[in-house]
């Protein structure tokens, strides 16, 4: 289906950054020192805001499995909700590290770091677009089935953010 093709892209995509990230680190123990640079608080408050946001899709797939369009809807935006609320805080979070001098060209880390952060950022944002679309249908009763996949990509995104705060945040 559709849907495995862009997860499978996604999941090569992810794995061939991640997977670099982590040889490029194993070589280069100062990434620990640019890592500290990083607000660890933040990516563990946007960790609990990406893992509410999976419940509610959780729990919208679950409604739409009742036939419940309305209530699936609702959960939806509460999904979308949690992925703008990312993005904002990550937004926020970029321009006090970009005017702490720490850019895209500062060294491998900060590249790095802003590359992957970025690419699932748009993987977020991208989601939230989808997810409203879904909603939108949801709320008339149409394509419930519909939500059960954006929840597979919803928590693709979150799978993802689970292995880089740990990587950008924490390995210091």
């Amino acid at each position: 289906s559709t849907m495995m093709k862009v997860l499978g892209l996604a999941f090569v995509i992810f794995g061939g950054l991640l997977g670099s990230y982590v040889m490029h680190r194993i070589g280069h123990p100062e990434f620990g020192d640019y890592a500290a640079n990083t607000n660890t608080w933040i990516g563990a408050f946007n960790t609990l805001v990406l893992l509410s946001s999976s419940l509610s899709a959780v729990l919208a797939h679950q409604a739409a499995e009742r036939g419940d369009g309305k209530r699936a809807a609702k959960l939806l935006r509460l999904t979308m909700l949690g992925g703008l609320t990312f993005a904002c805080v990550k937004g926020a979070e970029w321009t006090t590290e970009i005017r702490h001098g720490f850019v895209l060209s500062t060294n491998a880390f900060w590249s790095f770091y802003y590359t992957a952060a970025g690419l699932h950022a748009l993987h977020v944002l991208a989601g939230v677009v989808i997810l409203g679309i879904v909603a939108a249908d949801a709320a008339k009763g149409r394509e419930l089935q519909r939500v059960e996949l954006i929840g597979l990509y919803w928590h693709f995104v979150d799978i993802v953010w689970i292995f880089l705060f740990p990587l950008l945040y924490i390995a210091k």
